[in-house]
This record gives C-alpha cells, structure tokens and sequence, in this order.
C-alpha cells in the first residue's frame, strides 16, 4: 500500500476493525517514511460472468434495481430490498469463488424473494426462467402452493374443533 502523502511503498497497520456490516475490513495505517496516518478499506472482490462473457464486480445496487421491477406495485419496502441483496451477496460469497456466474446470483434471488412476497417472485421467475406459456405459469404456482406451510384453521373449514379428540369424548 502506497502512503498517499508521501508514495512510500511501506506502511504498518495501528488498527483493524470490521466495516460494511463484516463485508470489509477498515485499516489505520502509518507511513514508515513521513510517519502520517490514513485509512485503508479492504474488500475481497466478487465478480460476476455475464451470459456475454463481460466480467464485472458484483453489485447489491443491481440486484436491487433488478428485484425493484418484479416488486412494482407490491408492499416491499426499500428496506427489505436491501435486505434481501444483503443476502444474496452472502449466498454467493459463501460459494467461496472470486467469479461467480450470472445465473447463480439469479438463483440466490429466488429463495428469499419467495419468502418477501410470491407475486414477486412469480414476476422474477417469469423473466428470469424465460416462461414461454400459461402452463409454465401454472407450474410455479402450483410449486409456490405445495411449499406453503399447512394453516390447521384453514383445512378445517375455518372452525376449530376444541376437544373433539380428547379421550372418552366418543
């Protein structure tokens, strides 16, 4: 690391903290040659293979801005938003890999945008998997209502029935 005073190749670090919500590491440094201090920002860097080819560094930014479009209209607040890029970043880092393919990051979407809101998520999947027909439309709702979590109200026609299994209630 170059001293930005002086140019001097040579630096010792005084102080390391996290920074970015553990994303990036923050470094006090000192210049062995003129002695003046300033701040480095570490990052490991993640790129992303577009289906093109092109090579560019992952961005919370665009997978927001490409999640935004599937959540016109929705009750998805800003904060959720960045949220769920948050978790996206964390999935694809957690492959360990310095390139990761465009295709992979579209599918670390899918999960926690089901979970945030099913019309979304039916929005994305409808671009992102290319649906062609009402039937790949049908198929991923049918999937979305096979996943959902069984309400005991609901499939007992809304009304509970308290004590009808107790023992000797026969």
């Amino acid at each position: 690391m170059h001293c930005p005073f002086c140019r001097n190749a040579d630096s010792r670090v005084i102080d390391s903290r996290t920074a970015d919500d553990g994303s990036a590491i923050r470094r006090r440094r000192e210049c062995t040659a003129c002695h003046r201090r300033f701040t480095t920002i570490e990052t490991s860097s993640l790129s992303v293979v577009k289906r093109s080819g092109v090579v560019e560094p992952f961005s919370r930014e665009k997978v927001v801005a490409g999640v935004r479009k599937a959540c016109q209209g929705r009750p998805v607040s800003d904060d959720d938003l960045a949220l769920l890029a948050q978790q996206v970043e964390e999935t694809v880092r957690a492959a360990g890999a310095a390139q990761i393919n465009a295709h992979e990051v579209g599918l670390a979407i899918l999960g926690p945008l089901r979970e945030l809101d099913e019309v979304a998520y039916l929005r994305f999947a409808s671009v992102y998997s290319a649906f062609t027909s009402l039937e790949d439309f049908e198929t991923a709702i049918a999937a979305l209502r096979a996943e959902r979590p069984v309400d005991p109200v609901a499939t007992e026609g809304g009304s509970a029935t308290v004590g009808a299994s107790e023992p000797g209630s026969h």
